[in-house]
Formats: structure tokens, C-alpha cells, sequence
């Protein structure tokens, strides 16, 4: 049911400013000065911050699979996150299936669909080079071209086995005939990353961009690679994709250093880093960022502006009167608490950010 009431005095993050916000049938009615606008409170926001629903470039929703996959709404709105991208959990074969789930989810779906027919059915689904079937690919993204936004290949060495570069080289070529961009999972070698990186285009997102494997983007002075420095300068989007094994403080710290900036924050979740960690949520995944001191507003473009941008949905991040609402609301808490990264490093910080509530679709849902 689409909601009607007010958002009393909440801090709108991308303007800096409060406000009151007034939904009719899902619709942002009204956007006024704090505590004028008349109406049933939805939610005071008073010690609480507002941003358009939050977008994750990276999740595993596709729940038959294992280890990576989850329930739709579990690690989407209520986790805070109005809209979810699913990450190559599904190839030709399952996207029929993955497509019909998201039609009965409260979190909005869309997917960049694994090169492999098989998917995320086996881990190493680019050991064969039969199972890229470049007709299928083609075919399932025409049959759904608003949910299949993109291309996935995971190149590392446990993914591709042999293979080396070529299911990328093959996953370029199907790209351009559907103009969409490719997301590239980067792990351990071989490939080596001097091999991987220069063959992506401006747009493309290389995902696990902070990992601490011996096969990263880092030298081994800390100084980035002079192969990340020419992919960002062409425009390649640099995407967290926290995960189980992809995200070290260390290595954020020397991107930090560097001057290299992340495009998008992402959780790479599943069902098991979920509930054990170190993942646990995008909230918990974005107090990492708040740890190493980036500005709130910086931190929340990195989950709502830059995402649409890349999966080419900008109404995902727009905020204004007459439109259908999809929001998240917030806490920024003072308190102290861990957090751990996947090399299991842990620091104490004094200050997260927690889910209170979305609007997706014009529906409020208070978590």
C-alpha cells in the first residue's frame, strides 16, 4: 500500500539542509521548511538523516545458489536498500527465475547477468568456454532490457581456471553489441592484474577494487598501479564489493593516500558473509567509510548518485515534488562499536550509520 503522512525534520544528506517531507500515495506531495508541513507523522526525523533509497551495485540475491545467494528483501529494504544489483548470480539458464522473484520483492531489481549460462551454479563457471554462449546472453538481455543492465565476469584464477583473459575478451565483444557495461570481479592470479585491467572501457566498474590479495591494484610501496591510474583517467568506475575476501582497511587506506577515490560503495552480500560477517550489511559496510573519515555526503553518493549513473537509471537519485518516493532514512550513531574487514583486521570507531526506514515505491516501511 503506498503511504501517506509527513517525514517531519529529517537532514536531507545531499543538500545539507532539514526539511519536512509530505507523501501522498507514495508521491512526494511537498518539500518544506522543518516542522511546517500539516499531516500524520510517518516518522521524526529529528535525530535522523534522509537520502534517495540506496542503491547496492553489488549483491548476491538469487537464493538456490550456494554459497552466494540470499533472499531479495533480506538484503535489500530491509537492510535499508530501496534498489539491489545482482552481480552475475545468474547466467542465461536462471534469469527467467531471478526475474520472476523480483517481481513479487518490495526491493527494486536489477542485474548484471554472468557471461556464463550457468552462473553462479558453480564457482567456477568460466573454466569451460562453451558455457559462454553469446547467442543466449544476447537473447536474455533483449528479453528483459529493464533489469539486465550490465555484463559479469569474474577473472581469477579459481573462476577461469586456464583461461586466462579470454572469457573478458569475450564478454567485450558481447558487450558492445548490446551496449552495456561490464562489471569485472578481480581476484588472485593468474591472470595477473597488468593483463586484466587495460583491456576495460570508460564506463566498465572493476569490483573488489580494495581487496588485499597479492594479485591487487597496490604495489607493494602502497603507490596504485600505474594500470588502475590509466583505467580511472579513461573512466573506469572503481566499485568496493566488500565480500567475504575483497575489502582490507589497509589497502582503502593506501587508495586514501593515493588520491584514489572509490566510485561506489557496495556489500558483495550473501547469505553467509550476511549473517557471520564480516559483511553484514551496507549500513555496517559504509561505517567503514565513515572510520576512515570520508564526508557523509560523499559516502551516500557513492550509494545513490554514482550508481544510478553507471546502471543508467539517474530517476533512481532524483528527489523532488511529484514523484514516485523511494528513500532511506538513517541514523549517524554516537557509539562506540567494531568493525572488521576481510582479513578479519578489526578497529573500533565512534561513530556508525543505521537503517531506520525506506520508502520503496512509495511505500514507507520503518525498520
Amino acid at each position: 500500500m503506498k503511504s501517506t503522512g509527513i517525514i517531519k525534520n529529517i537532514l536531507l544528506v545531499e543538500k545539507e539542509t532539514r526539511m519536512d517531507v509530505s507523501l501522498e500515495a507514495g508521491v512526494i506531495k511537498d518539500i518544506g521548511k522543518p516542522n511546517t508541513l500539516k499531516g500524520p507523522i510517518l516518522f521524526d526525523g529529528s535525530e535522523s538523516c534522509l537520502s534517495t533509497g540506496w542503491i547496492d551495485l553489488h549483491v548476491h540475491a538469487f537464493s538456490d545458489f550456494s554459497p552466494y545467494g540470499d533472499e531479495i528483501d533480506d538484503i535489500g529494504v530491509k537492510q535499508g536498500v530501496t534498489t539491489i544489483v545482482d552481480a552475475g548470480s545468474c547466467g542465461a539458464d536462471k534469469i527467467d527465475e531471478l526475474y520472476q522473484r523480483a517481481l513479487y520483492s518490495d526491493t527494486q531489481l536489477f542485474s548484471f547477468l554472468n557471461i556464463s549460462k550457468i552462473g553462479l551454479e558453480r564457482i567456477d563457471e568460466l573454466s569451460n568456454l562453451s558455457w559462454i554462449d553469446k547467442e543466449l546472453c544476447i537473447s536474455a538481455a533483449h528479453k528483459y532490457p529493464d533489469m539486465i543492465i550490465g555484463l559479469k565476469a569474474r577473472i581469477s584464477s579459481s573462476v577461469v581456471k586456464g583461461n586466462g583473459t579470454i572469457p573478458l575478451k569475450s564478454a567485450i565483444e558481447i558487450s558492445k553489441q548490446l551496449e552495456l557495461p561490464i562489471m569485472t570481479h578481480i581476484g588472485s592470479a593468474p591472470p595477473k592484474i597488468q593483463d586484466v585491467i587495460p583491456l576495460l572501457r570508460q564506463g566498465d566498474v572493476i569490483t573488489h577494487f580494495l581487496n588485499g590479495k597479492d594479485n591487487n591494484l597496490f604495489g607493494d610501496n602502497g603507490e596504485p598501479l600505474n594500470v588502475l591510474k590509466e583505467a580511472v583517467d579513461r573512466g573506469v568506475n572503481l566499485d568496493v564489493g566488500h565480500g567475504n575476501a575483497s575489502f582490507s582497511f589497509d589497502v582503502a587506506k593506501q587508495a586514501q593516500s593515493a588520491n584514489i577515490h572509490f566510485d561506489t560503495i557496495s556489500t558483495d552480500i550473501y547469505k553467509k558473509n550476511r549473517i557471520h560477517g564480516p559483511v553484514y550489511s551496507l549500513s555496517n559496510v559504509l561505517s567503514k567509510f565513515l572510520y576512515l573519515d570520508y564526508s557523509l555526503k560523499e559516502i551516500i553518493n557513492a550509494v545513490t548518485l554514482k550508481p544510478a549513473e553507471i546502471i543508467n537509471k539517474p530517476q533512481l537519485a532524483e528527489f523532488r515534488e511529484g514523484i514516485l518516493a523511494n528513500l532511506t532514512l538513517f541514523d549517524v550513531v554516537d557509539e562506540e562499536i567494531s568493525l572488521i574487514d576481510s582479513a578479519q583486521q578489526k578497529v573500533k570507531t565512534k561513530k556508525f550509520i543505521k537503517e531506520r526506514g525506506v520508502v520503496t515505491n512509495g511505500k514507507f516501511i520503518k525498520l
